[in-house]
Formats: C-alpha cells, sequence, structure tokens
C-alpha cells in the first residue's frame, strides 16, 4: 500500500471516529433517545413509562432520571441537560405560552401588567 492510501485510510478512521462519538455523546444523543441513558422532559402529560416532554429540545425525559428541572409558574419542568435548563430559564416564555407560565395575559391586564409571586 503507497502513502496517499494509507494517509486516505488514516483520515477516514479519524473521521469515522468523529462521527460515532458525536452521534453517541454529542447532539446525535438527542435522536437516540437522550444522553447516557436519560431522555427529555418537562411538565405535561406523561408518556409512556411516565416520561414528559423537555420545553426545549422537545425530547422525552423520565423525571426520575432528568439531568435538571426548574420551577415554573407552580410546575415543574425536566430536562435532559443543564443547558437545556440554562436557555429555559433564559427566556421561559420562548418555551411556554402564557398559560403555562401561570398567569394569562387577561389576568396580567388585571392586576396592572404585574404578577404575584
Amino acid at each position: 500500500m503507497d502513502t496517499e492510501s494509507l494517509k486516505s485510510l488514516l483520515w477516514l478512521l479519524v473521521w469515522g471516529g468523529l462521527f460515532y462519538f458525536m452521534m453517541r455523546h454529542g447532539c446525535g444523543a438527542h435522536m437516540t433517545g437522550g444522553h447516557g441513558g436519560h431522555s427529555h422532559g418537562s411538565k405535561g402529560g406523561a408518556g409512556p413509562g411516565g416520561e414528559v416532554k423537555d420545553p426545549v429540545c422537545g425530547m422525552s425525559v423520565d423525571p426520575k432520571n432528568a439531568a435538571a428541572a426548574a420551577m415554573r409558574g407552580g410546575s415543574t419542568y425536566y430536562f435532559c441537560s443543564t443547558d437545556c435548563r440554562d436557555k429555559f430559564e433564559q427566556a421561559p416564555d420562548r418555551y411556554l405560552g402564557a398559560s403555562d407560565l401561570g398567569t394569562s395575559a387577561q389576568e396580567a391586564d388585571k392586576h396592572g401588567g404585574h404578577q404575584h409571586a
């Protein structure tokens, strides 16, 4: 085998290894059921096996094995990762409707635009 063929084979193995790593532990883990055995989830009707939906990425999460959780409007939301929870906490209304936040737009108008804790 010549040197160019060996270089090509080596690069193929490097890229293949990188692809495997990303699919197993990176972004591809979201498509294959979550990171390291847990899924994504949040408040809402529990799905099969008691799983709920992560409001940020939409994946199913078992609340017992969730990587993170946050309280909002009297409800607990479960997340696949701390990154998803952090995104949620920075802009919750981006991921939830007004009714999910515990106050509708009409209720906010009745109270002069403020919310009660």
